[in-house]
């Protein structure tokens, strides 16, 4: 049996179905792909691939600072999602799951490396400011100076930054993912705050 459709185009059982399920996966929450992926769900994972692979790419991107290994590591992170997702257990986010597999991959990278020059040359990469913040707000606007101006911090200053903001994690979170005391993501994220006041008010940016 057909199901017709508009200007005599039928559509197939096969396909009504394949067309139902992708519907359902597209609104189905981050946990429950993961278990359709945990029994072979290929659909499943691409609807959880494409949600999050890009903030996963800028997330290792700031960490690594390599466009090449960022695209690496999330390919890696997305195989093992493939592979382990029968161990997620959902006592968190499946996001918060993906992010703590992603930093593990990247700082297993910046282990490798002879020396991580994470404080040091972090600086070039951040303008010098203008003369007038109002051109430095004309040129680039408030997200991209936020950005380059994280990209000086630590990389645990920048990682908790990072997390909280461009990912919405809580401090709890943040915690498990990076495998800190709370008290200390608070304090990192206090001292982040402090940092970038600066640079953000040189920069004719009041954060408030």
């Amino acid at each position: 049996m057909a199901y017709p459709l508009k200007d005599g185009i039928s559509l197939t059982p096969a396909i009504a179905a394949d067309r139902a399920n992708r519907r359902a996966a597209a609104v189905s929450t981050d946990e429950v792909l993961v278990g359709r992926i945990a029994a072979g769900d290929r659909l499943a994972m691409q609807v959880l691939y494409a949600r999050h692979h890009v903030r996963l790419y800028r997330f290792v991107l700031r960490l690594v600072r390599s466009e090449a290994e960022a695209e690496d590591l999330v390919s890696d992170t997305f195989l093992d999602v493939w592979r382990q997702a029968g161990s997620f257990r959902a006592q968190s986010a499946a996001s918060t799951w993906l992010l703590s597999i992603a930093r593990f991959k990247a700082l297993s990278v910046l282990r490798r490396r002879p020396h991580e020059e994470l404080d040091g040359v972090a600086a070039s990469a951040v303008a010098a400011p203008a003369d007038d913040p109002e051109i430095a707000i004309q040129s680039k606007d408030t997200g991209e100076v936020l950005r380059a101006c994280v990209t000086t911090l630590s990389r645990e200053h920048r990682e908790v930054i990072d997390l909280v903001y461009y990912h919405e994690k809580s401090i709890d979170e943040v915690a498990g993912i990076v495998g800190i005391p709370r008290n200390t993501v608070k304090t990192r994220l206090f001292y982040a705050r402090r940092l970038l006041s600066p640079l953000l008010e040189v920069r004719g940016i009041d954060r408030g």
